[in-house]
């Protein structure tokens, strides 16, 4: 009741009064040539509908017109695109048939409801047969007078109540198909999982950058050694000019969406991360096993962040400690395992960060496993990462 209220206050109400009345100037057209036969329109627009290009501009025309306040929604519900399929084309014709016959009604309450108030108004006023509308009966002036304003505001429901009917057919025959939908669930999906890794590469190249300069800082700080102050302002120099290479290529594949981040470091540059956590105080006991350069592509790219995203947790929550590295490409896959010391406090490294979160997922993906906590009293992240369902 309150929406009925509020239509004649809305521009939706008359946008979708013009959307009925458009197929009416067909009609008018056609009862002018041939008023014995106000069927044959019905048959004019089976080939219409036919047409790929009539989805298109009855789509264009229906969303303009029906839900204008949706036009800047990805999920409007009615599509602006050609028919691709037969049953889009089926679709369109069903729509343009109810369209048609829905304006039928339209016109008869657009015409004959405002004649009616004009009927009585001149009844009211004492002048019958104002117009060629034969009342059902004939009310005095006093009643007249009362009943005018009705027709005006029966036509203002069934022009509300026919724009939601309109709208709704709209919405289900004009909208988007099974395949449609579908193809737009997976471009969703894959901007989704883009965002995530691209959120992944952000968070382990910038916070093993970080996470390296701010050691190193401290400990140039507390040696107070201008020798070894100025190999710790190297390392702080070389770990950030990398960090911003990688930044550099992010930030490419967000500009450009065809751009493939094809330069992304890899396990073959493993050296450059150890000797980064050598240079923080670390004593890096690294086996890198195999020719890792031969690695396929994905494995070689995230075994590159797994171990960054484990170097960077041991600098953040345990210092320059010792660091055992075991790289090997065993039979069919690839194991990576760093191996530290608990910190006094281990509860500092339990839980689910995002970093050791991003690390189960990197593995995941690849159709492997991560897995991280303690283990014989230290802290150990050990990933296995397929290779063969990789090829």
């Amino acid at each position: 009741m309150y929406r009925l209220l509020r239509a004649p206050f809305q521009p939706v109400t008359y946008s979708r009064w013009v959307h009925l009345c458009v197929p009416v100037l067909m009609l008018a057209v056609w009862m002018f040539i041939e008023p014995e036969a106000p069927w044959v329109p019905l048959l004019i627009v089976i080939p219409l509908g036919l047409m790929p290009w009539m989805r298109l501009a009855e789509g264009l025309q229906a969303q303009f017109l029906l839900t204008p306040h949706d036009q800047d929604s990805a999920d409007g519900g009615i599509t602006t695109v050609k028919s691709t399929r037969w049953s889009d084309r089926w679709r369109t014709l069903l729509w343009l048939e109810i369209r048609l016959a829905v304006s039928i009604a339209a016109l008869f309450a657009t015409v004959w409801l405002p004649v009616i108030t004009v009927e009585l108004v001149a009844t009211a006023l004492g002048k019958p047969g104002g117009t060629d509308v034969t009342l059902p009966f004939a009310p005095p002036p006093w009643a007249a007078a009362l009943l005018a304003p009705l027709p005006l505001v029966l036509l203002i429901v069934i022009v509300v109540l026919l724009g939601e009917l309109i709208t709704t057919i709209a919405r289900r025959l004009l909208g988007p198909s099974a395949g449609e939908r579908v193809s737009a669930l997976e471009a969703r999906t894959e901007q989704l999982l883009e965002r995530t890794r691209i959120a992944r590469e952000l968070h382990d190249t910038i916070g093993h950058a970080l996470t390296v300069a701010v050691v190193q800082a401290g400990a140039a700080r507390a040696a107070a050694d201008p020798e070894f102050t100025e190999r710790a302002l190297s390392a702080i120099e070389d770990t950030g000019r990398a960090a911003l290479e990688d930044l550099e290529r992010v930030l490419l594949v967000l500009r450009e969406s065809t751009q493939s981040p094809s330069q992304r470091p890899t396990l073959a540059e493993a050296d450059r991360l150890l000797e980064s956590a050598r240079a923080s105080g670390s004593a890096v006991d690294a086996q890198l096993t195999g020719p890792l350069e031969q690695l396929p592509g994905p494995v070689a790219r995230e075994g590159y962040r797994i171990l960054q995203e484990a170097l960077t947790n041991v600098l953040r929550h345990c210092g320059p400690v010792p660091v055992k590295v075991r790289v090997e490409m065993a039979v069919g896959r690839l194991d990576l395992e760093v191996t530290n010391p608990l910190p006094e406090r281990p509860n500092v490294m339990a839980g689910g960060g995002s970093g050791l979160r991003g690390m189960r997922e990197r593995a995941a993906l690849l159709g492997g496993e991560a897995e991280t906590g303690p283990f014989e009293g230290s802290w150990r992240v050990r990933a296995r990462l397929p290779l063969e369902r990789i090829r």
